[in-house]
């Protein structure tokens, strides 16, 4: 059975409570050369680390292998695990932290760009592929559609609290261990239903089907989960994200992989202008050709 994810946007949830589902993740992407990985937020011996949570040390990211705290990566404690060589994030992500701020001027201190850099380490393709101007027009793509969901960073979590008991599937085997009010909208990409965790969680090697909370409570999580959604699920198109705009199909193409079924075709054009509008603005910051294709 198919999975349709229609996402609204969060001011149209608070309108008309629109729910959230999936399709199937899209085929792998094409190889390409490895791509080394930014580096992660630096460990720090005060900060506790959950499962699954990344952090840099020496040149390299690491990932807790459970919850741990001053606990050296690479020591004798075995509790991370080694994920390689990554490279200094200064310069190599296309937006600059003064960038971010320019976009999100009115941002929740929890959407911080430390967490979206630590992010970046789960998919280093992501504005990593092809011609820079590839790469700036995929950041601004994401962060336009994310700022749309998100009313500019400023909700972390769905609006709609009548909505949060109804995202749990009773016919998936491993049920709702949280809890079936547990799995409601969330993050960037307001991450939805207990399938959706598991999925998003197993890529990211996370356990966020039992620990869904940690999509609102740790940045980088919550960054990894849009990331991920945008880097390997189709929703109602037929491309991801990251494949529309590396393969030049244009924004409207992100439009449709994220909310098709609401906005594209006519059915939602008010939605579509306001991520045009914000992909514009974003590209005019970072400086960049909006390319053709932007409405879906």
């Amino acid at each position: 059975m198919l999975r349709n994810r229609i996402t609204a946007s969060l001011s149209a949830m608070a309108v008309a409570g629109a729910l959230t589902a999936v399709l199937p993740a899209s085929p792998a992407l094409a190889d390409s050369p490895a791509v080394t990985p930014i580096c992660a937020s630096e460990w720090s011996p005060a900060k506790a680390y959950a499962g699954g949570l990344v952090a840099s040390h020496n040149g390299r990211n690491w990932r807790a292998k459970w919850w741990n705290q001053n606990n050296v990566p690479g020591g004798p404690s075995g509790n991370w695990t080694d994920k390689g060589a990554c490279e200094q994030s200064e310069g190599n992500f296309v937006v600059t932290e003064a960038q971010f701020e320019q976009m999100f001027p009115k941002r929740k201190p929890f959407y911080t760009y430390g967490g979206l850099v630590t992010a970046l380490s789960a998919y280093p393709e992501f504005a990593n592929a092809g011609s820079d101007t590839a790469k700036r027009q995929e950041a601004a793509a994401f962060l336009a559609n994310i700022s749309h969901e998100t009313g500019g960073l400023v909700h972390i979590v769905e609006v709609n609290t009548a909505n949060y008991s109804h995202y749990c599937r009773d016919t998936e085997p491993y049920g709702c261990p949280a809890g079936r009010s547990s799995y409601y909208g969330r993050g960037p990409i307001q991450l939805s239903w207990n399938f959706n965790y598991k999925a998003a969680g197993d890529a990211l090697e996370i356990d966020l089907l039992n620990n869904p909370n940690l999509v609102q409570n740790e940045a980088s999580v919550s960054w990894m989960t849009a990331i991920w959604y945008w880097m390997t699920q189709n929703g109602p198109g037929t491309m991801t994200a990251h494949e529309a705009m590396v393969g030049g199909h244009g924004f409207g193409e992100t439009i449709r992989s994220i909310n098709g079924f609401l906005e594209c075709d006519g059915a939602g054009p008010r939605q579509v202008d306001n991520r045009v509008r914000l992909y514009l603005e974003f590209a005019g910051i970072l400086g960049v050709d909006p390319g053709p294709g932007l409405r879906c």
